[in-house]
């Protein structure tokens, strides 16, 4: 059962740490390190990783920058679950950002981004019809985003292709930041997928999961 670490100055709950290739995003292919918190308040139904659900072991910001600190890289994701689902996702970022290092924050968009550190990276799913979360979206999260970061739609079928094309029109969001098109892995063709992009001409990037490529069948550490 995940620990309640709300009261407490500088923990964390984490699920993992581990250095592997950015399988996302425009990044996808670098060196990069994730720390995986534990703990969300959704439940997407394409999820893959629900061991992150709960569980997780608590970390102080202390250690936790140790941990990070030794692997051969400067650029760290904080991912889940839902990271920001724990109060003290921003202050952490904050300090690694301090200590130089490029910090992506991978989030479901149903919290808020008010009191984000600028410097991070956000990187934010709008979750389509076929999460069976897309109720839960905070809209006002858009007004928040920078030139910088990324919004991504995982995409399970025509119809959820469909509500991102829309939003995407709707928002303005295709030349103000990277957007982000996936298909859920092992349910929607990735190259139907890119026939629609094509079909209707959107700037929007087509991506796959890579690391699924590179570590096929994989589920942690990846």
């Amino acid at each position: 059962m995940q620990r309640d670490v709300s009261g407490l100055n500088d923990l964390l709950v984490v699920s993992e740490v581990f250095f592997s290739i950015q399988g996302e995003g425009t990044r996808a292919g670098l060196p990069c390190i994730f720390v995986r918190l534990a703990g969300c308040p959704l439940r997407c139904v394409w999820c893959d990783t629900t061991y992150a659900f709960a569980g997780g072991r608590t970390v102080g910001e202390d250690d936790l920058c140790a941990e990070v600190g030794r692997f051969p890289s400067r650029r760290v994701e904080l991912t889940g679950g839902e990271p920001l689902a724990q109060r003290r996702a921003w202050p952490f970022a904050s300090r690694l950002l301090d200590q130089g290092y490029e910090v992506l924050v991978e989030t479901s968009g149903h919290v808020s981004l008010r009191g984000r550190d600028p410097r991070a990276v956000v990187i934010m799913d709008l979750k389509p019809p076929g999460s069976g979360e897309s109720h839960r979206m905070d809209w006002g999260n858009l007004a928040l985003l920078r030139d910088s970061d990324e919004v991504k739609f995982v995409i399970a079928d025509r119809a959820d292709y469909v509500w991102s094309r829309d939003i995407v029109a709707r928002h303005g969001l295709a030349g103000r930041l990277p957007v982000l098109f996936a298909p859920v892995h092992g349910v929607q063709d990735c190259g139907e997928l890119g026939r629609w992009i094509l079909a209707d001409g959107l700037d929007v990037r087509l991506q796959i999961q890579l690391h699924k490529v590179l570590w096929p069948g994989v589920e942690r550490g990846v």
